[in-house]
């Protein structure tokens, strides 16, 4: 497996977020089955491993951790905080709390689940915005200092808000959405990681599946699965790009590859410091996926991609109107 670069250290250039072993597509994989994608990752030479507290609320982190903990010294683990579930008399709610003494608190929740002494990237999940994010990097410095953390990380936040958190505390990644159909990093994000020596780390970067090839039927999804809200799986709006599908998987098919390795490879010549961390619940599919590493695509190939899936050809927003609150400006 090709490296890159987080933190200075080398990373497998297709790294694995480890969401959906746990939540977010439906109902969730055995425990067995995500413990079979976790261990095919590392014979496949996977050294980059996204979890986070909020992902199957605290399943996910305890699954990563109880696989992972024997191979400790040669992978880079990564979680997030300041978004959580917390209890509620009703049930278990997320919550977005980026105030200093949650961060610590949700720091050792998940070491404790991760079952590790040392998280070695640690991302704000999402800013707060009810509280300074200076407060809110200022306090996963003091996680830094205090040996909890190696490097710190951002997710879903704008080159102003990322420039302002650096100025407390170096920035070693930032976590957003990026592929060939969500390309808001290109506004000033990409740019800035650039010049503070920041990796991007991309998530969703085959489009939530859609970008995999295989027409989605969303009327099957369950309530629980994302992408039974999300405006371009709906309606108009997915009709409008199965049509745009049509040509991209010509493209891919010229291209002597799968459409998820045509989105992935096109990815990592986007940038060096780019590491994409598609997720599936497949041995088979996570296999497709790293081939994508030695993928070179042609400068003709590249623009036939431009020209057919980008900001103007795809049709719908990102998240439905009712969750712009929970990301940066310039990043929704």
């Amino acid at each position: 497996m090709q490296t890159r670069t987080i933190a200075g250290l080398p990373v497998s250039s297709i790294g694995l977020g480890c969401m959906n072993l746990s939540s977010g597509y439906g109902v969730p994989p055995s425990a067995e089955q995500g413990k079979q994608v976790l261990h095919a990752a590392l014979d496949a030479g996977v050294t980059l491993f996204d979890t986070a507290a909020l992902y199957g609320f605290g399943k996910n982190e305890t699954l990563v951790g109880r696989v992972l903990k024997a191979h400790r010294k040669d992978i880079m683990v990564c979680s997030k905080g300041g978004m959580a579930a917390v209890q509620f008399p009703d049930g278990l709610k997320r919550v977005i709390d980026g105030r200093p003494e949650a961060i610590r608190l949700n720091c050792e929740d998940s070491l404790r689940r991760l079952q590790m002494d040392v998280i070695d990237l640690y991302y704000l999940h999402r800013w707060d915005k009810q509280v300074p994010i200076e407060d809110s990097v200022g306090a996963m410095s003091d996680l830094v200092r205090a040996g909890k953390v190696c490097a710190i990380g951002l997710s879903e936040v704008s080159a102003a808000t990322l420039r302002r958190a650096h100025a407390v505390h170096p920035i070693a990644a930032v976590q957003s959405e990026y592929s060939l159909w969500t390309r808001n990093a290109e506004i000033a994000v990409l740019q800035a990681c650039a010049e503070l020596g920041a990796t991007y780390v991309a998530f969703s970067p085959v489009g939530r599946g859609f970008l995999c090839g295989d027409p989605i039927d969303v009327a099957a999804l369950p309530g629980s699965d994302l992408r039974a809200n999300m405006p371009r799986f709906l309606g108009d709006n997915l009709a409008a790009n199965l049509r745009m599908l049509v040509t991209y998987k010509a493209i891919a098919a010229a291209a002597s590859c799968t459409p998820a390795q045509l989105a992935l490879a096109w990815l990592l010549q986007r940038a060096p410091h780019i590491v994409p961390i598609p997720g599936t619940t497949s041995v088979q599919h996570l296999l497709e996926d790293l081939a994508a590493a030695d993928i070179h695509l042609s400068p003709e190939t590249l623009q036939q991609l431009e020209a057919t899936v980008n900001q103007r050809t795809v049709t719908g927003s990102r998240y439905a109107a009712q969750s712009t609150s929970e990301v940066d400006t310039e990043v929704f």
